[in-house]
């Protein structure tokens, strides 16, 4: 009976934009930039489009079978399928990866946060790499403000989460996804026609195999699973609620597809910025905190188009 009263997504739409709000977020605005600034470029985008399609398109349709057939989270899907055995031990470590995976995860949510409030100050829009790094610099090494940024996103992400599937993350996901791709659009327009703007995308489209390492291969296979987030039960309970008469290959293939144009606009959001500026394309993860105060600073009212983008980005990544 319990089952017959338990909460799920109202729509393919909101499941689409529910666990594509998973796995797009910060995974592929934050990390997919530099990712690739680190691995030598289009080089690392080919090996990570490979894991996708072989990898992971297949992985993440399995999760979402084991999820809905089970109507339950990892642990408890695994003790469904497979009782008193050593497969229990998944569950466990697929809780304890999503632990991890937080606790650094909420550091990033916590840097996101602080952003918006620091786009309210006129002086945060700036062509000036060096002061910018200097000041993310500044608050991240800081003893205070980014525990306190920490603890906002953690409770902010808490809000969402017990307001349920259909109150909470299915309702501002549809909101708040399309509003985060539209304005990604914007700044890879206005990346793109940047003068020098060229040799960054060149540096995403003109592969050099000669920078391909075991490293890149590792970085691209943890790439592609961090980004969907693959293997740590996510999509197992999402799967748990999803309706018996959606298709789950085509919900599968859409999110993977969303995922992956999404991290290449955000690659072609940032990486010609960062050429045209100056910025090393190595920079790490402060790369995007960096180049996109610069590319708001080209912008008409940046300093609302920079407070809507890190706005938008904390929720969806709550």
């Amino acid at each position: 009976m319990a089952n017959l009263n338990r909460d799920g997504f109202g729509s393919r739409f909101g499941v689409l934009v529910a666990v594509a709000g998973s796995a797009v977020g910060l995974g592929n605005l934050w990390r997919f930039p530099y990712m690739v600034g680190n691995n030598g470029g289009a080089a690392f985008i080919i090996i990570y489009l490979l894991f996708v399609i072989l990898l992971c398109l297949p992985i993440m349709f399995s999760e979402f079978i084991i999820g809905r057939r089970t109507q339950s989270n990892v642990f408890g899907a695994i003790n469904k399928l497979a009782p008193k055995s050593p497969f229990l031990s998944i569950g466990i470590i697929s809780v304890a990866a999503s632990i991890s995976i937080m606790s650094f995860y909420s550091v990033v949510g916590g840097w996101t946060l602080e952003y918006i409030f620091k786009s309210f100050s006129s002086g945060f829009l700036t062509a000036d790499s060096t002061a910018l790094a200097s000041q993310f610099s500044g608050f991240s090494t800081a003893s205070f403000m980014p525990v306190l940024m920490h603890l906002l996103f953690l409770g902010l992400s808490a809000l969402i989460v017990v307001a349920g599937i259909k109150n909470g993350i299915e309702k501002y996901s549809k909101i708040l996804m399309p509003a985060l791709f539209f304005l990604v659009i914007l700044l890879a327009i206005r990346s793109v026609t940047l003068d020098g703007a060229g040799a960054g995308v060149r540096f995403l489209f003109y592969p050099d195999f000669s920078k391909i390492t075991g490293e890149t291969l590792l970085s691209a296979l943890g790439q592609a699973f961090f980004s969907l987030s693959l293997g740590m039960g996510c999509i197992i309970t999402y799967g748990s609620y999803v309706n018996k008469k959606e298709n789950l290959f085509k919900i599968s293939l859409m999110t993977v597809a969303a995922d992956t144009g999404f991290a290449i606009l955000a690659g072609l959001a940032v990486m010609p910025a960062v050429f045209a500026f100056g910025i090393s394309p190595g920079q790490g993860p402060s790369l995007v905190f960096i180049t996109l105060p610069q590319i708001f600073a080209q912008l008409p009212f940046g300093n609302v188009v920079s407070i809507a983008f890190f706005f938008i980005l904390l929720t969806s990544s709550s």
